[in-house]
């Protein structure tokens, strides 16, 4: 016995309610007709409440009292295809919004209303604006590294120079030093960009995590003392090795490490841990530094997003994005607790047997 067709307009509106979108319908006098769970979420207003109001009142949209999209629809009755534009919620917040909107016809090519499709674009703006950011962080700081090695590259150009033996010393370890940073800055850019578009093979062999993790806190210990940090290494004797790729996971441990220096103050410490943990290890990345607020602990793993936007920290925002890239293509996962003024602790959870489809070399 065949199932009996469903009702067409039950079935519309349950198509209608269940799109991820905001969706409402106007009459010709753009009075809203519907209003589904989506527009009701975005908005804060309930179905109920919006009925048979005009839309204006409703979405208090950029462009309502300069030139409604759905008055323009209904007047000219074509389809107007994405605008971006905002609206305000029940509560007053702006919300930037992606929309497309349509007039209604009935199949004589009357007029019925208008519909209107809109999207929260919040994070997407968000994302541009760190995009924006990032962009002119990096052109100052390039450009702030070029000048100083051209700078002191024509300083050894002069006589004066090449005669000192001290100076012409002191100009090429500036020299090198500035060179290194970017091309620490470009391999970090050309790792996340790998990671984000998937053209990456992990080259997975067992590795000695204790060691590895040992002989990089000895080579950031000159920093640390440069800067009067602490930094200590808490080895769990019974970890053996992980199945991994050892240059991936050295950058992903070098940035933490990196990452906790530069946010700690001189007096501070930093501490490294790891455990064994049955089928994974944990690797504890710990500081004393400045913290992050609550409010910011989300977004730290975000490209390009930098939790303390200030002249004393150098840093553009893909370095603890390119850890969550490397960790999570290794099957693991990576959390942080941080605390305003107390520090934070960077968490890396590894397993110890290969990906699921890789094959150790």
């Amino acid at each position: 016995m065949q199932n009996a067709s469903p009702d067409p307009l039950r079935f519309l509106r349950f198509t209608m309610d269940s799109l991820p979108i905001g969706v409402f319908t106007v009459d010709a006098n753009r009075r809203v007709t519907s209003f589904n769970p989506q527009a009701e979420t975005i908005t804060g207003y309930s179905k109920e409440e919006v009925l048979g109001r005009y839309c204006g009142e409703v979405l208090q949209g950029g462009m309502c009292k300069t030139q409604c999209p759905l008055a323009s629809v209904i007047r000219r009755r074509t389809p107007l295809v994405r605008l971006e534009t905002t609206i305000q919620d029940r509560n007053g917040k702006t919300i930037p919004v992606s929309l497309q909107t349509a007039a209604l016809l009935d199949d004589e090519g009357r007029l019925l209303g208008g519909v209107e499709t809109f999207q929260d674009i919040s994070y997407l703006k968000s994302l541009e604006r760190d995009k924006a950011a990032f962009v002119s962080m990096i052109a100052h700081d390039m450009k702030s590294s070029l000048t100083i090695i051209g700078g002191f590259a024509r300083r050894l150009q002069k006589p004066a120079a090449r005669k000192d033996g001290g100076k012409s010393a002191q100009y090429l370890d500036i020299v090198l030093n500035e060179t290194e940073r970017l091309e620490s800055m470009i391999q970090d850019f050309l790792e996340f960009s790998r990671l984000e578009t998937g053209r990456i093979k992990l080259d997975l062999r067992p590795v000695p995590l204790n060691e590895e993790i040992e002989r990089l806190v000895t080579t950031s210990q000159l920093q640390a003392e440069h800067l009067g940090i602490r930094m200590a290494f808490h080895p769990d004797p019974r970890l053996g090795t992980v199945t991994a790729d050892a240059e991936r996971l050295r950058r992903v441990f070098r940035n933490l490490l990196d990452n906790a220096l530069k946010f700690s103050e001189s007096g501070g410490k930093v501490t490294v841990t790891t455990q064994d943990a049955d089928a994974f290890v944990r690797v504890l990345v710990a500081d004393e530094g400045v913290g992050i607020e609550a409010a910011k602990l989300p977004r730290v793993f975000v490209p390009y997003f930098r939790a303390h936007d200030n002249s004393k920290t150098r840093g553009f925002g893909v370095g603890l994005a390119t850890v969550k890239a490397v960790v999570e293509e290794h099957g693991g996962h990576v959390e942080v607790e941080s605390e305003p003024a107390r520090g934070s602790t960077f968490t890396v959870h590894l397993p110890k047997a290969p990906v699921a489809g890789e094959v150790p070399a």
